[in-house]
């Protein structure tokens, strides 16, 4: 490791509670990994990078008033990690110019803080190719949206209505939206069914979608409807059980199974560096690998960490990494996106969507 100045410290903002809590260990594994091989490479212009762990999983008002403080006594130099946009939302505020801030998880889209680089996909490049796919591969062209009742959700279902109006290859029949935590999915699942629906697009997070896999497969739900999220990993296929995963659908940029040079390689390096017994580096998770590389790529080509010179070179700025060949255009990281089907405890990846 060359570095030498004083460390940089980053808030990595990953969830240690609440109903996103199951992907932590992996986001914080996958973080650890990235700054890891920074560090073996010179680190960020030539200083060391830590990751300082902030439980993303609360209030947004106090993750935000957490990272402020570290913010006005000079703790953090930068700001990354893997949380819902509601906390983002009110983090952007807080950091804005300060710092630059890489978001690593998949979101809504239009996010345009100045200083605020996204690494992950966007209804636009993830959810609505796949519903082509799905009406296209396998007939299924109505749909139930069952989401969490906050700015995601809401906002991703307002892009696959808007996507409805204009295309015969899909129909919103009916939409349910349940508050984060809620401990009872039964009346989501019975809306789902009563909807007619062919398929239930699901915009839940960590154990709600959990909890709505197991319900949904002990309704009988799951024999004549398909699922699909875009926001699943093999951890929660692990706590959802294989009975409840079948005719499971989910899209993204990455996944474990995912069997090209550049996703074995990084597979490898996670398991050399872990373990067996690590938690699996979803795509949720390696989302945080990506931002946390992205993070250091910008900074060699700026030169510096101060915001607006890593604005003057995003659009120039990209690398092979897992997901294959990226780069930044308009602070959001173009990348490939596949669809898969749940095989148990791991995804079949079906389709590269275009």
């Amino acid at each position: 490791m060359g570095a030498t100045a004083a460390p940089l410290e980053v808030a990595f903002v990953v969830p240690r509670s609440g109903p996103a809590g199951i992907l932590g260990p992996a986001c914080e594994a996958c973080g650890d990994l990235a700054a890891a091989e920074l560090n073996a490479a010179g680190g960020v212009l030539g200083r060391e990078l830590s990751l300082r762990p902030v439980d993303g999983g609360r209030e947004p008002a106090a993750v935000a008033a957490e990272v402020g403080a570290l913010l006005d006594a000079g703790r953090v130099g930068a700001v990354s990690g893997w949380h819902i946009s509601a906390v983002r939302q009110a983090l952007a505020p807080v950091v804005a110019g300060r710092v630059p801030y890489v978001y690593a998880p998949l979101y809504e889209g239009g996010e345009t803080t100045p200083g605020v680089f996204l690494t992950g996909e966007t209804p636009e490049t993830q959810v609505l190719p796949a519903l082509r796919w799905m009406a296209a591969e396998l007939g299924v062209r109505t749909w139930c949206v069952v989401g969490n009742d906050y700015v995601w959700p809401r906002a991703s279902a307002r892009a696959v209505r808007r996507f409805a109006r204009t295309s015969p290859e899909v129909r919103v029949l009916d939409e349910v939206f349940v508050p984060l935590g809620a401990e009872d999915p039964g009346p989501a699942v019975a809306r789902a069914q009563r909807s007619g629906a062919q398929g239930v697009l699901m915009f839940l997070v960590g154990s709600d979608a959990v909890r709505f896999n197991r319900a949904f497969a002990a309704s009988g739900a799951d024999r004549s409807r398909v699922r699909l999220s875009p926001l699943m990993d093999e951890n929660m296929l692990l706590a959802s059980g294989a009975d409840a995963t079948h005719e499971l659908y989910a899209a993204a940029g990455w996944f474990e199974t995912l069997a090209t040079a550049s996703s074995l390689e990084f597979s490898g390096r996670y398991a050399a560096r872990f373990g067996p017994s690590a938690p699996v580096p979803g795509a949720l998770a390696e989302s945080c690998f990506e931002a946390i590389t992205l993070l250091g790529g910008l900074a060699a080509r700026a030169r510096s960490l101060d915001p607006p010179a890593l604005l003057a070179v995003a659009d120039e700025t990209g690398f092979d990494g897992p997901r294959g060949a990226v780069s930044l255009r308009s602070g959001h990281l173009r990348q490939d996106v596949y669809l898969a089907r749940a095989d148990g405890f791991s995804f079949d990846v079906l389709a590269l969507l275009g």
